[in-house]
């Protein structure tokens, strides 16, 4: 969920498939706030389509919480959404009560220090699947990166879906390998693969 861009947010976004397909989730009318768009996020998915069934995801800078809810929608096990804007935290527990979608869990506060990314619990609270689409104004994705690996949240051959500016080139951890990427307008998403595991098929 990037924040940082001038174009204005729809005042709704859709699950685009899985069981709750159509649902509509609002998009607050705040500066630089802009869910992931459905064509994306599509594409995202049908990337993730062999591994997100029972997968356990962390929605790191969650925002409306598309990403983490359209994983739910799609038979994920679990979903963690960290953010840290309390007027999204507080309408992203509303739409998940709404939805009834009771494996999901929401971290109100920063996700750099967030439990989310602390050490304790190690490889036993590690994550299938992890969304890091930070704000696109704050240079966050190298440190939120390596705080995953120091911190053990990320399980071998787990997957990790980045989304930034296209012209941004953040370094990320030499255990992540580039599985697929693509853009769409000033956007590049991508999806990495820890650790030298054999890509999806």
């Amino acid at each position: 969920m990037q924040r940082g861009h001038s174009a204005k947010p729809p005042g709704k976004l859709r699950i685009v498939a899985g069981t709750l397909r159509g649902s509509r989730l609002a998009v607050p009318d705040m500066p630089g706030l802009r869910p992931t768009a459905d064509r994306v996020r599509e594409t995202l998915f049908n990337w993730l389509a062999p591994v997100i069934d029972g997968a356990r995801c962390l929605d790191l800078y969650a925002g409306t919480g598309a990403l983490g809810i359209e994983a739910l929608s799609r038979g994920a096990a679990e979903c963690t959404f960290v953010e840290r804007d309390r007027a999204l935290a507080r309408l992203l527990r509303e739409n998940l009560t709404r939805l009834k979608l009771e494996n999901a869990h929401v971290i109100e506060g920063d996700a750099l220090s967030a439990g989310s990314l602390s050490a304790s619990g190690g490889a036993a609270q590690a994550f299938d699947i992890v969304f890091l689409d930070p704000p696109f104004t704050e240079d966050l994705w190298e440190e939120s990166a390596r705080r995953l690996e120091s911190a053990g949240r990320l399980r071998e051959g787990g997957w990790i879906y980045v989304e930034s500016p296209a012209d941004a080139d953040p370094i990320l951890p030499s255990a992540w390998s580039l599985h697929r990427e693509g853009r769409a307008g000033a956007v590049r998403y991508a999806l990495y693969r820890r650790s030298a595991a054999d890509p999806l098929s």
